[in-house]
């Protein structure tokens, strides 16, 4: 199932997650804030080492790093994930 690393108070995370309720997509939403300190520094090696960066998504093993929401990039990078098919 896709993870969604994010925080209430991010709007680039409320759109990434109105996006998937949109279009039917599963996921489980883990709040980054209330998180340990191994899931921060995995985070944080996503994002490239100096800090993190949200939403941050991961579906089996294979990870995105936070980005600025665009609908268009989003889906293509899902499509690239495995998340969704090939449409």
């Amino acid at each position: 199932m896709l993870k969604v690393y994010a925080a209430h108070w991010c709007p680039h995370c409320t759109k990434t997650v109105d996006y998937l309720k949109k279009n039917n997509i599963e996921f489980e939403y883990i709040e980054i804030e209330a998180q340990p300190d191994q899931t921060i520094k995995k985070i944080i090696e996503v994002n490239g080492g100096d800090d993190w960066v949200i939403p941050t998504l991961e579906f089996n093993g294979k990870w995105r790093p936070g980005k600025v929401y665009n609908e268009f990039e989003l889906h293509f990078d899902l499509k690239e994930m495995g998340v969704i098919g090939q449409k």
